[in-house]
């Protein structure tokens, strides 16, 4: 193995009510649900990806002892910043956006827990 075959592919995130939130990123965001598994009593592991992304989400029961909403500043690439936010609005998600920065174009939300998501259309390259 070498350093180029490091990827991130699973971020744990911090959340409250399981399945709110899995509402949430599948039916307001409409990521894929990729497994939602009761591996114990006292585990839960639910799996949700963004489409086409190679890193997914995961959340659950006894995954992490982070405080809900203590996620800050995951952020996702998209295309089209006015499209993503137009897309979330219509899915009745409270987003801000759209800023204009020298480094792209920004649409910021948060779950119902807090988390804070950014989504980043990246500057045309010359």
């Amino acid at each position: 193995m070498t350093i180029s075959d490091w990827r991130i592919e699973l971020i744990i995130l911090p959340v409250t009510d399981v399945d709110r939130a899995k509402a949430f990123y599948v039916d307001s965001l409409g990521w894929n649900a990729d497994h939602d598994q009761r591996v114990s009593p006292e585990l839960r592991f639910v799996q949700i990806t963004p489409p086409g992304s190679a890193c997914s989400i995961a959340f659950g029961e006894g995954l992490t002892d982070m405080a809900p909403g203590t996620m800050k500043g995951l952020q996702i690439v998209v295309p089209d910043a006015d499209a993503a936010l137009a897309h979330l609005t219509e899915h009745g998600v409270e987003a801000r956006g759209v800023a204009d920065l020298a480094w792209g174009r920004f649409v910021d939300f948060t779950d119902p827990d807090g988390n804070a998501w950014t989504l980043q259309q990246l500057p045309k390259r010359d």
